[in-house]
């Protein structure tokens, strides 16, 4: 049987890289041998973790490991949050000699599925990434000024922080389907990055911070260069609604509970996880 494709071997154990890759919002799959018969190379509990380019600790080598590691890769190809049991003969399937038989859980983890692209690094981009930073998005974070990012930011997980002097280079620069929020110190350069964005095309979600007023100017101003009124209809201005309160914490409290609906979530049916039939059989 053909191996799966070269493993990179780190030497990080599973536990820690299980922990770094979900800060990080990486994808990868977690394998753990959940029952064992006859002569195995591992013993239940025994896990691993996989991404598509490395392995982390190991489930005792050989073509049975190849296998499921290139059964989870396969699974890390669907891109969707998974369980699935393989069932392994070590001597049969996997062309071993050891005679036995083991059962491996794959639960599969896509990583961030959302990215959250916010220009501005003020108060109420401030207040907006520390409110993002326990959800499970892609933050990348921009700013004109060289010394606009707090220190803090390089400690938070799955936030790029990047000097972007240039609001078409920064906007050319984004990944497709980013929920965009635009909130830096000048209006003119809130212009022309709502203007490189709409220019774009393809944002999920696009919401600019400021008064009535500052939006009815910018529509005029975005009219002129040739945007539709359907592609201005998309912009969500002002963001942040919080009443009387204009803090930039309610500000970003607001500008948070407007952008969780917009964000799509896979459907979730009443039954999760395995199927109960399937671990009677394995565990009878």
């Amino acid at each position: 049987m053909t191996p799966a494709a070269p493993r990179d071997w780190r030497a990080e154990s599973w536990h820690a890289a299980l922990h770094r890759l979900q800060r990080e919002g990486v994808p990868h799959a977690l394998a753990t041998q959940v029952t064992s018969a006859g002569s195995t190379p591992r013993e239940p509990g025994a896990r691993m973790v996989i991404t598509a380019d490395a392995v982390y600790d190991t489930l005792g080598g050989g073509t049975f490991e190849w296998q499921t590691i290139a059964a989870a890769r396969r699974r890390l190809s669907e891109g969707t949050a998974r369980m699935s049991l393989e069932a392994f003969s070590l001597g049969g399937r996997s062309g071993q000699c050891c005679g036995g038989f083991v059962n491996v859980l794959l639960e599969v983890f896509p990583g961030s599925t959302t990215t959250l692209t916010i220009f501005g690094a003020g108060h109420v981009g401030r207040e907006i990434v520390r409110l993002a930073a326990p959800l499970p998005w892609r933050v990348l974070w921009h700013d004109s000024r060289t010394d606009a990012f707090p220190d803090w930011a390089s400690r938070q997980p799955r936030l790029e922080c990047h000097h972007a002097p240039d609001p078409a280079a920064a906007v050319a620069a984004l990944p497709p389907g980013v929920h965009a929020l635009v909130l830096t110190h000048d209006h003119a350069e809130d212009r022309a990055l709502v203007d490189a964005l709409l220019t774009r095309g393809d944002t999920a979600s696009l919401g600019l911070i400021g008064s009535r007023s500052k939006w009815a100017s910018f529509r005029t101003r975005l009219t002129d260069t040739g945007h539709t009124n359907e592609a201005l209809a998309t912009v969500r201005c002002p963001i942040g609604h919080s009443g009387g309160d204009k803090t930039p914490y309610a500000i970003a409290i607001s500008a948070i509970a407007e952008l969780l609906p917009l964000v799509e979530t896979p459907e979730r049916g009443d039954q999760r996880g395995l199927d109960p039939a399937e671990l009677r059989r394995v565990f009878s």
